[in-house]
């Protein structure tokens, strides 16, 4: 199934997002996670793109296909290229063709200064021409509400967003933000510049300091004051802040879904705790 095609039903689309576990964890960890998400009956779940993007490490196929073949969910692969060759490329494509998976979120992924990038795949967009190109698969690809971090200003990035689209796109996630306002004022931009695929809005549920201060400094997100007074009233209490942490994702979500979005995107931080407590709270809203 495309991931697109979930769109055209009666109701806002809810996904998540998990990531492989670290290498000196045990692969176990994530199948214990996968379970208990499994019971929220997410419509897919997304995962991250192996240790570091290299492409010689499989478990972001491996994951997807036990989503895929255990679970009964529909998975979408992450697949950056920044770090790769057009071989290598071809490599991790035979392979999650091999295991069935046909739904990848195509990145250029961060660049690393201690890794210098291959000249080959410079933005998503090439990538997702690439892909196209080939066949075989449904793309997806990432928007950014505040504006790429490497963009020069909001235009060039919505000229960058419709590059991705033209080149094959058929579904939007949006980087993590705080203030709805900014997604709306992304949205009614990229329909303007004739940008028409769904656009899901990506949720991070805050629980920690330490998350957000890297968080931030990854993406850039704005911290409305009020999210700001959150943090700075519950940060030594670590139950508090995620209790309110929640409180706010959902706040958002809320607001999100009645002025009609086209889905929400839970980026669950692999915590199968906090996912299932946004889920309870919106799964009336999720239907109607």
């Amino acid at each position: 199934m495309r991931i697109a095609s979930l769109f055209e039903q009666k109701k806002t689309v809810f996904s998540f997002e998990v990531f492989p576990p670290k290498k000196t964890s045990s692969i176990d960890t994530i199948y214990a996670t996968l379970e208990e998400l499994q019971g929220l009956n997410p419509d897919f779940i997304s995962v991250t793109y192996g240790a570091g993007g290299n492409t010689g490490d499989h478990i972001t196929c491996d994951i997807a296909s036990v989503i895929k073949n255990k679970y009964n969910i529909l998975p979408l692969a992450h697949l950056t290229c920044i770090n790769d060759t057009r071989e290598d490329i071809e490599v991790v494509l035979d392979r999650l063709e091999q295991n069935g998976i046909k739904n990848i979120l195509a990145l250029r992924g961060d660049i690393n200064p201690n890794i210098p990038p291959k000249k080959e795949f410079k933005h998503a967009s090439e990538l997702i021409a690439f892909i196209k190109q080939r066949g075989g698969f449904h793309i997806s690809g990432a928007c950014y509400p505040e504006g790429h971090v490497d963009s020069d200003s909001l235009v060039d990035d919505i000229l960058n967003l419709k590059k991705k689209v033209d080149a094959g796109a058929e579904h939007l996630i949006s980087q993590l933000f705080f203030d709805n306002n900014y997604f709306y004022s992304f949205v009614e931009r990229a329909r303007i510049a004739g940008i028409n695929v769904p656009i899901e809005a990506g949720i991070m549920p805050v629980v920690n300091k330490a998350q957000i201060e890297r968080m931030v400094t990854l993406c850039g997100a704005s911290l409305p004051s009020k999210f700001v007074k959150m943090i700075q009233r519950f940060e030594h209490s670590p139950e508090a802040l995620r209790d309110a942490g929640i409180a706010y994702a959902v706040d958002q979500i809320v607001d999100l879904i009645s002025q009609g979005v086209d889905g929400i995107h839970l980026y669950t931080m692999n915590n199968p705790y906090i996912a299932k407590r946004i889920s309870e709270s919106i799964s009336g809203l999720i239907q109607a």
